[in-house]
């Protein structure tokens, strides 16, 4: 029977393996899951409010619990983990409020005696999710889909299984049916086969532009929706009115978040050459004297996921080295067995080379300098990704025109790093995806959005 493994990147121990679910086991899981829709469809938004709250509830009671998981899982630092099972109880209280107002009929004048635009749910949706927020990718979804009505399928990256199954336990014990929310053990070679299966109704896919264009183009075939949320490559701007100490604190702590390993982590620093030498002597205390090590210590980076993805990052930097780039701090892999890689800056970066064209995830920073404000946005916006972006300016008019109009992003931020909230729409433009998740505007992504017409 085929596995899959737990391992810890810190140690590179096996912690515990499962088996995988067979063709048939996810078969009558999704058979299951379509009866349980029938009925869950039809519970108040009351009924499903009490229990997501209850979901709430039972995350911050066992939030050293999970937190623990994800940190022996995926390395993820233990005080992160606190903050991320935290920040997943947040978006459960939020849509526990909200999703009645946001999805309440809206009366439309027209000449019908009664016009309305009303929000049904669409039936059981696939999720396919990465490992390096394993909880707080799937809450994002699985608290507004199940808000409305919808059944939720998660197939979870394969290196995080126990999380996988404890978002499953959640729910089970905050009282949602059985069905409702089902984690699927499985390889990716399945997940066309399910795709294909005529009970799933749409899917969402958080992950590299590889994998979403993959699983979109096998629901194009089907005729099924999609939302992505894929690959950043963010750019940071540095102006010349900057404040710099700011600038370099916020900078460090975006890229180095996560271990680098965050699609909305700053990427590619553009700073203004008045103060390119100011900012980058900042920067560089900030990134060379982030703690490394156990990750249940009191550390800012632990090991990465995998120890083929440090190994990937490495050859991104061998790679733009080789090709002109400069090491200015750090890309060196540290003796020992744990996945661990130090934060590290390269600097004459240029087209051509993956610390300037790629997605670099892990904490590497790309540091260019430009002559003026328009060059900035020209490098920022001369890339495929178009996830988050920033600007650092005193001038906060300026900013504001720069992060509005100019970058070419779906999420632009103005002296703060780019991070996701409940309450605001996330999601990218270019290769980075497309649709949106969170605010109002996620939730209405998987409903039916129903014309209503009575004469």
């Amino acid at each position: 029977m085929a596995t899959i493994k737990s391992i810890n990147p810190a140690t590179n121990i096996e912690i515990e393996s499962y088996e995988l679910h067979s063709d048939s086991e996810v078969n009558d899981i999704l058979d299951k899951c379509q009866d349980e829709y029938n009925a869950f469809r039809k519970t108040s938004f009351a009924h499903r409010s009490t229990l997501m709250l209850r979901a709430a509830d039972i995350l911050e009671e066992r939030k050293q619990r999970y937190a623990e998981t994800m940190t022996y899982e995926m390395g993820k630092t233990y005080s992160s983990a606190i903050g991320e099972v935290e920040k997943c109880a947040w978006v459960c209280r939020y849509y526990a409020e909200k999703a009645e107002e946001f999805l309440s009929d809206e009366i439309v004048e027209t000449e019908a005696t009664k016009s309305m635009i009303c929000y049904r749910p669409m039936g059981v949706i696939l999720a396919v999710m990465p490992w390096n927020y394993p909880f707080w990718q799937v809450f994002r979804f699985a608290a507004p889909a199940l808000m409305a009505g919808n059944v939720g399928i998660l197939k979870h990256a394969s290196n995080v299984p126990q999380s996988a199954l404890n978002i499953e336990e959640v729910f089970r014990d905050a009282g949602f049916p059985e069905y409702a929310f089902k984690t699927l053990l499985i390889g990716s070679k399945q997940v066309n086969a399910i795709i294909d299966n005529p009970i799933i109704k749409a899917a969402t896919l958080t992950g590299s532009e590889y994998a979403g264009a993959a699983v979109a183009a096998r629901c194009g075939e089907k005729i099924k929706k999609t939302v992505l949320e894929l690959g950043g490559s963010d750019p940071y701007i540095v102006l010349e009115d900057a404040d710099l100490d700011l600038a370099a604190e916020q900078c460090a702590k975006s890229r180095l978040l996560n271990t680098g390993q965050s699609c909305i982590g700053a990427k590619r620093f553009i700073v203004i050459e008045e103060v390119y030498d100011a900012f980058l002597s900042r920067f560089t205390d900030k990134m060379a004297t982030a703690k490394m090590g156990d990750p249940m210590h009191d550390v800012e980076m632990g090991p990465m996921a995998r120890h083929d993805l440090r190994d990937e990052v490495h050859q991104q930097v061998l790679d733009s080295l080789k090709a002109g780039a400069e090491l200015h701090l750090g890309g060196r892999i540290p003796d020992g067995d744990g996945a661990y890689y130090p934060a590290t800056i390269l600097i004459n970066v240029k087209p051509g080379m993956p610390a300037y064209d790629d997605e670099i995830f892990g904490p590497v920073a790309s540091v260019i300098k430009v002559k003026d404000e328009a060059e900035a946005i020209k490098v920022a916006n001369d890339s495929s990704f178009g996830l988050g972006g920033c600007v650092f300016t005193k001038d906060i008019e300026r900013g504001e025109r720069i992060a509005k109009d100019e970058i070419e992003v779906g999420c632009a931020f103005v002296n703060q790093f780019v991070k996701s909230d409940p309450r605001l729409p996330f999601g990218g433009t270019k290769i980075s995806g497309y649709g949106r998740e969170l605010s109002y505007y996620g939730i209405r992504e998987f409903v039916n959005i129903k014309t209503l017409y009575i004469k």
